[in-house]
């Protein structure tokens, strides 16, 4: 069985996106990258070695991130259901009948709403460094990063050298705007009235030292996604 990983763009609800896909397994999973991230910045290492034989896995770059460009971002009211929106057809454009999600940041609140609006294509879900509403002290984590050129070079290099200087550093402030204005909403909601709809088995992960997203975020999902662990 091969172990290459093609790279393709397909066009789905009018525009480009870009996605990785390895593996002939019969379980078919989508990767969902977080903040400015593609599939391969965020999803390397599991293009390389998840198991091949077991998964057939596809890493999409949602529009205006990684490869999906143009359009250039932006982060209307509903930018996450666009995503949701955007994964869901994509696999479906690619012919995968039911599917799992793997998201990430952002791409686990995309997973989250793509899990509770479609629950007949979604086989599982796993979510990790994901929350399902802004708080005020969200909003002043956010800010802190909001100047990239204070992050470290570690995580702003990749970035940059994928996005060039001026749309990363744009981008990023654009990205803090959108995603503080659910702070106005009450309780901050993105998706919090969407996860009771959650029916596949659900896996939550957190880490402990997460500078973004405070575990409270991660307890609050688990809490109220049925069975969820």
């Amino acid at each position: 069985f091969s172990t290459s990983i093609t790279s393709a763009k397909i066009q789905v609800n009018g525009v480009h996106l870009h996605y990785q896909q390895t593996g002939e397994g019969s379980h078919a999973v989508l990767l969902l990258p977080g903040m400015l991230g593609s599939g391969q910045t965020d999803f390397g290492p599991q293009l390389k070695s998840m198991n091949k034989q077991l998964f057939t896995v596809v890493a999409w770059d949602p529009r205006g991130y990684g490869k999906s460009i143009p359009p250039s971002r932006d982060f209307p009211p509903d930018f996450f259901e666009r995503d949701a929106k955007d994964a869901v057809d994509l696999m479906q454009a690619l012919k995968f009948k039911k599917f799992s999600l793997l998201g990430w940041s952002d791409g686990g609140i995309t997973a989250l709403i793509a899990a509770a609006k479609y629950p007949n294509l979604i086989h599982k879900l796993v979510v990790w460094g994901a929350n399902a509403s802004v708080t005020q002290e969200d909003v002043r984590i956010y800010n802190g990063i909001r100047d990239v050129s204070k992050w470290s070079e570690k995580v702003r290099k990749p970035l940059e050298e994928l996005y060039g200087q001026k749309y990363f550093a744009e981008t990023c402030e654009a990205w803090v705007d959108g995603i503080s204005r659910f702070a106005e909403n009450s309780d901050g909601n993105i998706c919090q009235q969407l996860l009771p709809d959650i029916k596949c088995p659900t896996f939550i992960i957190h880490g402990e030292k997460d500078p973004l997203v405070p575990q409270a975020h991660a307890e609050y999902i688990h809490k109220h996604i049925k069975g969820s662990r």
